[in-house]
């Protein structure tokens, strides 16, 4: 067996410290979660946390942006459907399965909460948001395929759309019965296609 270099070691321990933090933060919570923790439950030193993350700020970034992009890579993949109605249909589907995830959802609020006290730490999450929703207004423009006209700019829809999927979150940790069905005809409206009668 080939002996790992430095840094495949430390990409090692990097992906491991991650994969620990995410099962940690979604199931207890931000706060819950010490460094301390993560550190003993990943089976290394407190010093190979802070080798790789300075603060337990950084540790949840790191797992929220890397929660977020399996998010947007899976939009993407539901975007190349063949057609808008297929698109949609896919969409409704996610909507169903990750809207109000429960834990993702609570540690999202939790760590918002906690970023609305450090202003450092509340400009790299409104960076993030940007990112976020930069994804939500591509997938605007990219639902109907520029066969219909939206009745407002992409990126008004994108914000229109991320606040109403971020309230209908927090609504279905809460109640996952609550319908997307909502979210979903707003997309299509947003989008400049009818929407659909249950």
């Amino acid at each position: 067996m080939t002996r790992l270099t430095r840094a495949e070691s430390q990409a090692r321990t990097r992906t491991q410290l991650l994969r620990t933090a995410r099962e940690l933060f979604l199931r207890d919570g931000y706060l819950v979660t010490s460094l301390d923790k993560v550190a003993e439950e990943a089976g290394f030193s407190k010093g190979a946390v802070y080798s790789n993350f300075r603060r337990k700020d950084e540790l949840c970034l790191a797992v929220l942006d890397e929660i977020r992009a399996e998010r947007a890579a899976e939009i993407a993949g539901l975007l190349a459907a063949p057609d808008t109605e297929e698109r949609l249909r896919r969409f409704e589907e996610w909507a169903e399965r990750v809207i109000g995830d429960p834990q993702w959802t609570a540690l999202e609020f939790e760590f918002a909460v906690q970023a609305r006290r450090d202003p450092a730490l509340r400009e790299e999450l409104a960076n993030r948001l940007t990112a976020v929703g930069e994804v939500v207004e591509s997938a605007v423009a990219n639902v109907a395929d520029g066969r219909a006209t939206p009745p407002m700019r992409t990126n008004e829809a994108a914000t229109a759309l991320l606040c109403l999927g971020v309230g209908l979150g927090l609504f279905r940790s809460i109640d996952p019965a609550m319908p997307v069905k909502a979210l979903v005809n707003t997309v299509r409206v947003l989008a400049g296609i009818p929407a659909q009668d249950a």
